[in-house]
């Protein structure tokens, strides 16, 4: 049996441990059984957002008279771009591969991970490994320190008749050959809402099934309202309704669902036909594939794994970070994990996470993005507050770009203190940057964002703008747009 000093259980984010720790000249091994990069790579944010970017471009087109400029669309080669997706994410994957590989002192094993006991873990290369296990099948290494970073998938929910169907994952939905004519999404997050978007955007007749009152609801009631309204363009938007059942038909599905008790579009049950049904219901730990019973690793109700301020489990010398946790289920915020928990391993650092600055994005259109407290939150807290809203067209990018239903929300504590940010339009995801830098290494008060001199003509004048209301200076000069039709 090989020993490591540090066995890392997944390749995606937490594989940096691994790298981090073979530069200290310790030894490490990385336990993945499909392709590496994580789910990121090959199976979420970044084909999505390839994606996505089509749909953005044939939905400029299809708008372009607003501007005064006559196109047409005349095809859409969907087969062609999700290949061409599908072959450039799966190039980064091997190059990841071949790095770690090449790589001294850091051991690839394809395949699952189990653990034997705290510190043994037995690999099973049958489990989705992408080569021939060989020898390595069944084999055991074990490691002084492991982290356990292997990721989720989607969730399957119980819905009556749904193994007698054929049905879509977020992630299986990515590199379809060709384009359904008709689909059904159960789901309104945000998943849902952005392939909801993308595939409304490209002709496909899109039923969304929701939940929740509003589509995204973990937003702000504001984003949440617009978004809805949004993808209202694009698709069929039930929320308020759960699906119940489902059953084939005529080479596709039927899918009923019924009032969910939390408001929507009606009290009586509904009945949709589609190609093709996609089920967005949200993201699970990969937890039950380790084994966890054969250690004193401690889960939630929901198998995400429990670990102090320092991301160290129960069990002293294992750690975790990624989607495992829950907490915040985005690359960006594994990434930031993978710091920390690098920083304890070899550091000792006895650093602690903060997530009160972590970002998070929609891409939908319009775009969406967020950091901090929703109004809704700071309410039930009782925590007092000041808001201001700005719509982008405040800013004249945003009335030139036409961005009608964008906005910029700012909600602070009396003395200044930036508690949220939450912004809908053209770039979004961009935009809350320098909120999130001000909230991170700055004072984090609104002066920090409404001081500094923004680009004219650019987008940020909108986050000047609502900043600038919620500050304390005497004088502005910020746009304001508003009175202005378009251009």
């Amino acid at each position: 049996m090989d020993a490591y000093d540090l066995v890392v259980l997944g390749g995606g984010s937490g594989s940096q441990v691994a790298t981090a720790a073979a530069g200290d000249g310790l030894s490490a091994a990385v336990v993945e059984p499909g392709p590496l990069g994580g789910a990121c790579i090959t199976r979420g944010c970044v084909p999505s957002k390839a994606l996505i970017h089509r749909a953005d471009i044939v939905a400029e087109l299809r708008h372009a008279s607003e501007f005064g400029i006559d196109a047409e669309l005349e095809d859409v080669d969907y087969g062609e771009f999700t290949a061409a997706i599908h072959d450039a994410v799966y190039e980064k994957a091997d190059r990841q591969a071949e790095s770690i590989e090449a790589a001294e002192n850091v051991d690839r094993y394809r395949g699952t991970g189990r653990f034997v006991d705290e510190r043994t873990i037995e690999i099973d290369a049958s489990d989705g490994g992408d080569s021939d296990p060989g020898d390595t099948d069944g084999e055991r290494i074990r490691g002084d320190t492991v982290v356990i970073a292997v990721g989720g998938r989607p969730v399957v929910p119980p819905i009556d008749g749904l193994d007698a169907v054929e049905f879509l994952t977020s992630e299986d939905a990515l590199f379809l050959d060709s384009r359904p004519d008709s689909l059904v999404i159960v789901g309104g997050g945000y998943i849902g809402a952005e392939l909801g978007y993308f595939f409304g955007a490209l002709g496909t007749e899109v039923t969304i099934v929701g939940r929740s009152d509003r589509l995204v609801p973990r937003e702000d009631d504001t984003v949440s309202d617009v978004v809805t309204d949004a993808l209202g363009r694009y698709c069929d938007v039930r929320t308020g309704y759960e699906a119940t059942a489902v059953e084939s038909v005529d080479g596709g599905v039927a899918v009923t669902a019924e009032p969910s008790g939390e408001g929507g579009n009606g009290d009586d049950a509904i009945d949709r036909e589609a190609d093709d049904l996609l089920l967005a219901t949200g993201r699970r730990p990969n937890t039950d594939t380790l084994n966890l019973e054969a250690t004193g690793v401690e889960t939630d109700e929901s198998g995400h794994v429990e670990t102090d301020d320092r991301l160290e489990t129960s069990v002293d010398g294992i750690w975790a970070l990624g989607d495992v946790l829950g907490e915040q289920p985005y690359k960006h915020a594994a990434d930031y994990e993978t710091r920390v928990v690098t920083a304890n391993v070899l550091d000792d650092a006895g650093e602690a996470v903060d997530y009160a600055a972590m970002p998070h994005a929609i891409f939908t259109s319009p775009q969406v993005a967020s950091v901090g407290r929703t109004e809704g939150e700071l309410e039930d807290a009782g925590r007092e507050f000041n808001a201001a809203t700005v719509p982008v067209d405040a800013a004249p990018l945003g009335m030139i770009l036409h961005a009608d239903d964008g906005f910029v929300k700012v909600l602070a504590a009396p003395d200044g203190e930036i508690l949220g940010c939450h912004i809908v339009g053209p770039h979004a995801s961009t935009l809350i940057q320098e909120v999130v830098t001000a909230m991170d290494r700055g004072e984090g008060t609104v002066d920090d964002v409404a001081e500094p001199v923004h680009v004219h003509p650019a987008l940020s004048e909108a986050v000047y703008a609502a900043f600038d209301e919620l500050s304390s200076r005497r004088y502005s000069t910020a746009p304001d747009w508003r009175d202005i039709d378009g251009a």
